[in-house]
């Protein structure tokens, strides 16, 4: 696709050649080359993505951090003011974040779903096409090689690297998935991985800073994409 446009654009160099001291013609030229650049750029990036499927997914992050801090509060007080350690307990415990962290996920994609298939809509664009495969296969990549490190980490009770590892993964997985998609994505990647690997050295607090990886980035991250791209809609 990207080859045939060149051809098109020198084809149209060829045909519609400048002339010196025509301003309206190189006007022309220079617009029909801007279009077709932008149609190479929708031909290999998926350019549906929503800022506000970020908010929506910083929002829901905050929601289940609000509610993971409140049961991580109840298992510290039962175990400083009761029998201590109880196997039992931390199993309890366990089986509850992990289903708070599924509910959250589960909602977040869903969201994501909704508002970038309203995106497409708006601007008349396929919501699952080779670009949008080639995204989803690049970003799943990073992200199952962190579940499954991730699942054995709790295999082995080992908690205090969890939280970093979501943070660096999901950073890894963003970046990977950024040259098919809007290059924005990439810096919000990056941040990710800064904040997991300083959690790194902070293991103690990684509730804060999924909050803020997971909840304040990606709502700053939204209302940036917001305010970039949907304040008005693409041109056709």
């Amino acid at each position: 696709m990207a080859i045939t446009l060149y051809h098109k654009v020198l084809f149209m160099s060829n045909q519609n050649p400048i002339r010196p001291g025509d301003p309206g013609g190189q006007a022309e030229t220079l617009q029909e080359i801007s279009d077709i650049k932008r149609i190479m750029e929708r031909s290999s990036r998926f350019i549906s993505l929503s800022g506000l499927s970020g908010i929506a997914a910083g929002l829901c992050a905050l929601g289940g951090t609000y509610f993971a801090n409140n049961i991580l509060g109840d298992y510290y007080f039962r175990y400083n003011h009761g029998n201590g350690y109880r196997d039992e307990d931390f199993a309890s415990l366990k089986f509850k974040l992990l289903l708070i962290a599924s509910i959250v996920l589960a909602v977040a994609l869903v969201l994501a779903f909704i508002f970038t298939w309203r995106r497409a809509k708006q601007n008349h664009l396929p919501v699952w096409d080779l670009t949008a495969r080639k995204l989803m296969w690049n970003v799943m990549i990073p992200l199952i090689s962190g579940g499954v490190f991730i699942l054995a980490m709790l295999q082995y009770s080992e908690w205090r690297f969890v939280a970093p590892a979501c943070l660096i993964f999901y950073g890894l997985a963003l970046v990977n998935g950024s040259k098919y998609t809007l290059t924005d994505i990439r810096y919000l990647g990056y941040m990710e991985i800064i904040l997991g690997l300083v959690n790194t050295q902070y293991t103690g607090h990684g509730l804060y800073f999924w909050a803020a990886g997971f909840g304040l980035l990606h709502i700053v991250y939204g209302v940036i994409m917001w305010l970039k791209y949907e304040r008005r809609p693409l041109s056709p």
